[in-house]
This record gives structure tokens, sequence and C-alpha cells, in this order.
């Protein structure tokens, strides 16, 4: 089996990636290996990479949602996923052009300079909450005193692990099981740490 050059999936297209590489070099990006492709940095940041597939080769571009892309080449890989990145593919030798691409790349690190970064929502997952062990704390001014001790990431430990019983039953014994963790100020997963 011949070896796998690096970002080639299919072995045909060593000579493409070479080429792309080659225009890559005339710029000032620092080449470097990360998820075993080549990337093309500026002051550390990401800016383009390179890669072969089954049907194309081609960059990507880790911003190029900034891009202009006045000649219609960037293509987004998976609509509604991938927010900043944008593919320019290719099937041939052929349809490289050196002087387009070297645009593109100038744009690109321009963008760099500039610092922009596409800002994405928060991804928290969202709050979990549980009215048995709010009650219970409520009952017992000792114990949420105790609870309010700890941060809220190990607050939310007790909560979850409360809250993801189904029936009554186990919540009663889950709280059992936590109180005197809480009363002596012992976290959830803290043998775990």
């Amino acid at each position: 089996m011949p070896e796998k050059h690096i970002w080639d999936k299919t072995n045909q297209w060593t000579k493409e990636l070479e080429h792309l590489k080659e225009i890559l070099k005339k710029t000032n990006l620092i080449e470097t290996t990360k998820w075993g492709t080549y990337v093309f940095t500026f002051k550390n940041k990401n800016v383009i990479g390179i890669g072969g597939f089954k049907s194309y080769f081609g960059l990507w571009f880790f911003n190029g949602v900034f891009l202009k892309d006045k000649k219609k080449l960037l293509i987004n890989a998976q609509e509604g996923k991938t927010k900043s990145l944008r593919q320019m593919r290719f099937q041939s030798l052929e349809e490289v052009d050196e002087k387009v691409i070297l645009e593109y790349i100038k744009e690109a690190i321009s963008i760099e300079e500039k610092g922009l970064v596409l800002k994405t929502k928060n991804n928290k997952k969202e709050q979990i909450t549980s009215e048995f062990l709010k009650n219970e704390l409520e009952k017992d001014n000792i114990l949420k005193k105790a609870f309010e001790k700890f941060t809220p990431y190990k607050q939310n430990e007790f909560i979850e692990y409360i809250a993801n019983a189904k029936q009554e039953k186990t919540k009663t014994t889950r709280f059992e099981k936590i109180k005197p963790m809480i009363l002596e100020n012992i976290g959830l997963n803290d043998k775990y740490r």
C-alpha cells in the first residue's frame, strides 16, 4: 500500500497539493502542520489549510466568511454547521489560477491583521434545575448555606445528579447520599479530581 500523503485522503492529488503549497510559499504565511494537514498561519493565527479529498482538492480559509469573494469561488462545506471557514475547490490543475489565489490570500492576511473574528452564540448548555433539591434546601437552612459555599460549577453537578433521576424514590435516595457531602463541603465528583 503506498504511503498516504499529508491530507491527501485518496492519494490522487499529490502534484496538485504541491502546486498549491508552492503558491502559498510566495506569501508571508508560515507553514505548519496541524490536524494532519498543511496549515499556513499569520502571527500564530490559522489562515489557510490545504487538502485533497475524493472528488476535489483545495484550500480552506479559516476566516473565509469575511472574504469579499468577488469571483464567487468560495463555498461553505457544511451549510448551517460551518460558521467561518470557506473552501476553494478544484478538480484539476488547470482550474488553479495563481494570481486569483494570491489575491484571496492577501485579503485573508488583511482580515487577520484587522483581528476580525466571527462572534458565535454562546454554546453553554441549558441550565438544569431541580425543584426537589430546591425544596430540600429550603427546609434546612444549614444545608442551604453549606450548598451556597460551593462554586456554581459544583452546585450544578449536584443539581444535575438529582434532576436526572426519573423517580421520586431515586431522587430521595440520591439526596440522602449527597446531603452529608454538602455538609462536609465535598463536591459530588471531588474524588475523581
